[in-house]
């Protein structure tokens, strides 16, 4: 059954709405692909979001937290206020897709599909404003430095929901792997937590020849290395989840030379603050202790990134029901899991209830990688999504 609030076609059928500028907002994507802009840098983009936006009656404000842009249509004497986020920041990445529109920017890519999560909710937003009469306010937030972790909390500390106030906020994200245009829901943990640590280990250099003469640091690293996995395997309850992930080390140039020391990155991602907490008590502790071991020493320096995503049951379950009522069977993904990967809408979510929805990419490149391609064809049923919320909420 598809539901049209005060206003809503009547006539439009079950499912994807026939959006009749879709090929507008097609090209509007390509075009933002192929000019990419980092975190904070991205002031073309932001000007072109403004100038659609207010081609469609949107009152707009640009330079929200750096770049960031919001935009407000207020209809009828409804006082319910919805906020939906899209991020528009890229990825200091290569583009080798091939594709027409590849990045004209060197080494700078949309390699996470922000350009198309960009299109999706300007294409929600012209639907709404010419053809939805709903009874409230509609809060669209276009957020910059994602990819970094930073544009939320910018545009939340020059305060977003004090002079954009919303009852609850939503967001998205392309999932590739997933059928494309299928919708994945999570009540509570969604995304985990990002933290980084940078462990140097250091020794005694020499000659590869008489390693009883020095103390070696790659030794102890790789032991190191492998003693992390216990944290996960031994310090944390078996029925929660951590990820400790070594991802860099360096150490040394020749190979018979003992280096002095030698540097290890980590990304650990968990899903609670209990978890989070042990790893950042556990990981110093294990390196320190391992190191000594082999008569060297381990300097740790512990950074956390930002939280992990945790939908609000009720409106996970609000936006679930919407889907599942507005498409067809088998759209609505009766089993999604969370994902250990993260996102800075975290920021929003402690701020504001609310919920972040996963939505099918297809087959395909994973995302962060020079050959991810974002796919056109869900941008329809992700706009759908976005106004069968926006007027059922606003009822």
């Amino acid at each position: 059954m598809n539901v049209h609030v005060n206003g809503g076609r009547p006539g439009d059928p079950a499912g994807v709405i026939d959006f009749a500028f879709l090929d507008e907002i097609i090209a509007l994507r390509h075009d933002l692909h192929r000019h990419p802009e980092l975190a904070f840098e991205e002031k073309r983009t932001a000007g072109v979001i403004a100038r659609y936006l207010l081609s469609y009656g949107y009152t707009v404000q640009e330079g929200i937290g750096g770049t960031g842009v919001v935009a407000t249509l207020k209809r009828g004497r409804g006082s319910k206020r919805l906020g939906i986020r899209a991020d528009f920041d890229a990825l200091p990445i290569t583009e080798e897709t091939g594709q027409p529109f590849t990045s004209e920017n060197a080494g700078v890519m949309h390699a996470c599909g922000h350009d198309g999560h960009t299109a999706i909710l300007l294409a929600a937003a012209r639907y709404l404003a010419e053809e939805v009469a709903f009874e409230g306010t509609l809060v669209l937030i276009f957020q910059p430095a994602e990819e970094i972790g930073a544009g939320a909390k910018a545009m939340i500390g020059q305060g977003l929901f004090e002079r954009f106030p919303v009852d609850a906020v939503f967001g998205l994200h392309n999932w590739p792997g997933v059928a494309a245009g299928r919708f994945g829901f999570v009540a509570g943990p969604a995304m985990a937590s990002v933290d980084q640590a940078l462990i140097t280990v250091r020794g005694k250099g020499g000659h590869g020849a008489s390693p009883h003469e020095a103390v070696d640091p790659v030794l102890a690293s790789a032991s190191l290395i492998t003693a992390l996995q216990s944290i996960v395997s031994r310090n944390i309850d078996p029925l929660e989840t951590a990820v400790v992930t070594v991802g860099s080390i360096h150490g040394g140039a020749a190979s018979n030379v003992i280096p002095e020391s030698v540097e290890l990155k980590l990304t650990l991602r968990a899903f609670t603050e209990e978890v989070r907490a042990r790893l950042e008590t556990r990981v110093p502790a294990l390196a320190r202790s391992q190191a000594e071991s082999f008569g060297a020493s381990a300097e740790v320096k512990y950074r956390r990134g930002f939280p992990a995503v945790v939908n609000d049951e009720a409106e996970t379950a609000f936006v679930r029901d919407v889907a599942e009522r507005n498409f067809p069977a088998g759209t609505v993904i009766a089993d999604f899991r969370p994902r250990t990967a993260s996102e800075d809408f975290a920021y929003m979510l402690q701020a504001r209830p609310g919920a972040y929805v996963f939505v099918g990419n297809g087959e395909g490149a994973p995302l962060h990688s020079p050959h991810y391609r974002f796919n056109d064809d869900i941008i329809a049923p992700a706009a759908t999504l976005w106004v069968r919320l926006a007027e059922t909420f606003l009822s």
